[in-house]
């Protein structure tokens, strides 16, 4: 330690003195003991980062991220291809649909003329002016040809039912933009996950299920044994929501959706169900009915001018054609089919809700739930309803009200 102060006092003299022009050499002499000896530091955990100290050299290393940039902008790619694949697919059914309308009304009007025009030849050709008359068998003919197509005509529309199909993409295309801004909304508030790309997968897959776009074959029934609600939404899933404690959710508030569901299953679904069948039971109707006074009128006009039947075909035949026509007019000019698909959508709105508020109430970890307080704004967005209109369901939860003594609906929508 004397040698070290000494050399350097001697090292700032010399450095100091007026003269400048002296050099001087200061050598420091370390014992062979310390330069070979190594000094080890301890690990140090900075916060996930840990300071590890080697033979040669000292590493600053951090866990590995869950994700990479490349990972996240792969996932953005995945999440960008099924929002333009959405986007496609509310384009065509929104075409599909004008040109299914289209259908409608081109067929109503043709097999209306088509009916009108065969039941006046009919009355024509039914007229006595003379023996072996050149022009009764020509009318007679033609009704018969224009009753026939009608016929043929009628029965490809109450198969198909234009007027449901026109109703099934408008309903589609509602619901593929409807999701296309879902997924809009997903990507402005955060980074899209693996979980966001499969959800948003099931969600096409099911809804391509439920409103297909092939006539045939993979149309939807048009006259089912017993309706069902339409259900365009997959399997529902519980979400992991960040926030702490209560999570929006109290016994109040639980005791409201119970009793929302009640109403929703006892009313507002049972009351589209209802509808729907009896909606149903009027189009298996007309359906049957339309084909068949065609075709019996069709066959009146070729009886027409037999003595044997004397003026009974010519009365059958225009009074079948007339009643074809006022028959396929109330069916497809009423869009009857349309209302019938209106029904079964609206069930299905009412049935979504009802799976959602069961998923959320049969889950007993109040933090693997939605949030409370934004399900129920959501429920009452839904619904038409204000917040305070809905807590007066509540009371509907309790187990001795009976369906009977429910006086209102969920729902004020529809």
């Amino acid at each position: 330690m004397a040698t070290l102060q000494a050399q350097s006092h001697i090292f700032s003299s010399s450095s100091s003195s007026p003269s400048g022009q002296r050099k001087l050499r200061a050598s420091l002499h370390v014992p062979v003991n310390l330069r070979t000896k190594v000094v080890s530091l301890p690990k140090l955990n900075l916060g996930g980062l840990s300071l590890r100290q080697d033979d040669t050299a000292t590493s600053l290393t951090q866990p590995p991220r869950p994700t990479t940039a490349s990972e996240d902008e792969h996932l953005v790619s995945k999440i960008h291809a099924i929002l333009d694949a959405v986007a496609d697919r509310a384009e065509m059914h929104a075409i599909i649909g004008a040109q299914r309308n289209d259908w409608n009304h081109l067929f109503t009007n043709s097999i209306n003329a088509i009916s009108l025009t065969a039941s006046l030849m009919a009355g024509i050709s039914s007229i006595p002016v003379g023996e072996a008359a050149p022009h009764m068998l020509a009318f007679k003919l033609s009704s018969v040809i224009l009753f026939t197509a009608a016929t043929g005509m009628m029965l490809i529309t109450s198969k198909i039912q234009p007027s449901q199909l026109a109703e099934e993409q408008r309903n589609a295309t509602r619901l593929w933009k409807q999701l296309g801004r879902s997924i809009e909304t997903t990507l402005a508030l955060r980074a899209p996950t693996q979980r966001d790309v499969d959800e948003a997968m099931e969600k096409v897959l099911a809804l391509d299920k439920a409103y297909p776009l092939p006539l045939l074959p993979g149309m939807l029934e048009k006259f089912p044994e017993i309706v069902e609600p339409t259900r365009w939404w997959p399997k529902s899933q519980r979400k992991q929501s960040p926030q702490a404690g209560s999570n929006g959710w109290s016994h109040e508030l639980e005791e409201e959706m119970r009793g929302i569901l009640r109403v929703l299953k006892a009313k507002d679904e049972q009351q589209y169900i209802t509808l729907g069948q009896l909606v149903l039971n009027m189009n298996k109707t007309l359906a049957i009915s339309g084909p068949l006074l065609a075709g019996l009128a069709a066959i009146s006009s070729g009886l027409i001018g037999s003595p044997a039947l004397g003026p009974m075909p010519a009365f059958l035949g225009v009074i079948g054609g007339v009643l074809a026509t006022a028959v396929h007019t109330l069916e497809h000019g009423g869009q009857v089919g349309m209302v019938f698909e209106l029904f079964r959508n609206c069930a299905g709105y009412y049935r979504r809700l009802q799976e959602e508020i069961e998923s959320n109430l049969g889950e007993t970890d109040v933090q693997k739930r939605e949030n409370g307080e934004l399900f129920e704004m959501k429920a009452a967005l839904q619904l038409g309803r204000s917040l305070s209109d809905l807590k007066g369901l509540a009371s509907y939860a309790s187990p001795s009200c009976e369906d009977e003594d429910m006086k209102e609906f969920a729902g004020k929508l529809f």
